[in-house]
């Protein structure tokens, strides 16, 4: 088994966190706050996935990310939520770019999203980690993140671990 981390952050992190926790071949997802170098070394809420390479692609996670949060929009809130992918190395600095430049194909807007090298990770407090699976009747939850592990479940719900029958039941 080979276990890579990536980090993701565009929308809240609650959210963020959710939906990579959902898929098969991700193994931990931490959550918090991400800071990367020069310009965007300020910490914007995002994550860092553990994934099995062999279960689930970089490719597929970035893809997945890019379709669950504003990817394309150049919102006022950008600073606290960096569409942003984080690396870890050079070689995964530039597969992100090629994943990037491949998806927006997918997109009619402009992505927004930019690939950064990661450079520190702060961990939210215990009681906000795994929100959605300890919260998933609050309001948050129900308004914001089900929208979102619906629509992964209808463009990737074989990539989902047993939560993708909860909210399929759900519909």
């Amino acid at each position: 088994m080979a276990v890579s981390k990536i980090g993701f952050g565009g929308g809240c992190h609650w959210c963020t966190e959710a939906v990579f926790d959902a898929l098969k071949g991700v193994h931990h997802v931490e959550q918090g706050w991400i800071a990367s170098e020069g310009e965007h070394a300020a910490f914007s809420e995002a994550v860092v996935v553990h994934f099995d390479v062999d279960k689930i692609s970089q490719h597929t996670l970035i893809e997945i990310h890019l379709l669950t949060h504003a990817s394309t929009s150049n919102h006022s809130m950008r600073g606290k939520y960096r569409s942003a992918i984080y690396a870890f190395d050079d070689s995964q600095l530039e597969q992100a770019r090629e994943s990037l430049s491949m998806l927006q194909a997918n997109f009619d807007e402009e992505l927004i999203t930019r690939v950064l090298t990661f450079a520190e990770f702060r961990i939210n407090t215990e009681e906000f980690l795994s929100y959605y699976r300890k919260n998933p009747e609050k309001a948050f939850c129900k308004r914001y993140i089900e929208p979102k592990l619906k629509k992964l479940m209808e463009e990737h719900g074989g990539r989902m671990k047993d939560q993708g029958s909860r909210i399929k039941d759900q519909s």
